[in-house]
């Protein structure tokens, strides 16, 4: 027989080469060949595909038959720690994937908020989750002051400056989203960097601060882009005019050390990066950690 006579909900079944998907009242086709209409978001075109940019919260609709889709969901960043001496925020959690199911349904999507940067002494803020369908990315982990441990995230935040012996350490990222941020290193006198999508955040290596982790490039809009890069920790006493540069992905910027005339900055905006960590020096004005970017959500498809 070409198909099954009792199909349940969402059995699929291919004939002749081709897949089709039973919608509880009739087979339809579910080969690839793509998405008839769809609504929602920031709309372009790439050749064959439609591209819809969630840069804040929305709906996906899809109007006609089901088929796959290539999404990428990028959660807020956290915020950089604060003064002084303080870890960069992690990176917002990433994931992608370019085979996700959809039917013809409205898909609430949430793009999640950077957190904020800190003042004195206190931890980043977290950044929120960013949300399709089944899918959620973590939202990246606060960076710290010195003398505490940095925030669990999609990407870890930085811890601050701190001894060898105080027991403290980075925020962990989640698996497949993210990596750790930077920890302590002997002789470090600055903050670390948060993690970010594709490597853990650099560690202190003496005055200056280290890295954020670099983040993941993605092809989704048809131009290549980096997303989801760690912030800068910012930099020791004796850094001077030295300050951190961000991570490739969107991650902050960190100011020097007391010498320096270079301010933090906030993680690029629907990038995910973390926001740089805070620093006393001559530039600061108010000194303190800088906020996480934004997230985004994009959704690919080849339309008929």
């Amino acid at each position: 027989m070409a198909f099954p006579t009792s199909p349940s909900t969402n059995d699929t079944h291919t004939y002749g080469g081709t897949k089709y998907k039973w919608n509880g009242t009739a087979w339809q086709l579910f080969d690839g060949s793509g998405i008839g209409a769809a609504t929602g978001g920031t709309i372009t075109t790439d050749g064959d595909y439609k591209v819809h940019t969630f840069t804040s919260s929305g709906t996906f609709t899809v109007t006609t038959a089901p088929d796959y889709v290539h999404y990428l969901v990028v959660a807020g960043g956290g915020g950089g720690g604060g003064p002084p001496y303080a870890g960069g925020g992690g990176a917002g959690g990433m994931r992608e994937d370019t085979e996700f199911e959809v039917t013809a349904q409205a898909y609430t999507i949430t793009v999640g908020a950077g957190g904020a940067g800190a003042s004195n002494e206190a931890l980043g803020s977290d950044g929120a989750n960013s949300v399709f369908s089944s899918i959620t990315s973590t939202g990246g982990g606060g960076g710290s002051p010195s003398n505490q441990s940095g925030r669990n995230g999609g990407s870890g935040g930085g811890r601050g400056r701190g001894a060898d012996s105080d027991g403290l350490v980075a925020g962990t990222g989640v698996s497949g989203q993210g990596f750790a941020g930077g920890t302590h290193r002997s002789h470090a006198q600055g903050g670390h960097g948060g993690g970010g999508a594709s490597q853990i955040g650099k560690s202190s290596g003496g005055n200056p601060g280290g890295y954020g982790g670099d983040g993941l490039p993605s092809t989704i809009t048809g131009t290549k882009t980096y997303y989801a890069g760690g912030g800068a920790g910012a930099g020791g006493f004796s850094a001077g005019g030295y300050s951190t540069p961000g991570s490739i992905g969107g991650g902050g910027v960190a100011g020097g050390g007391y010498g320096s005339n270079v301010n933090s900055t906030a993680g690029t905006a629907n990038t995910g990066g973390g926001g740089g960590g805070g620093c006393y020096n001559v530039a600061s004005s108010n000194p303190t950690g800088k906020a996480g970017g934004s997230g985004v959500v994009i959704i690919r498809y080849k339309f008929q």
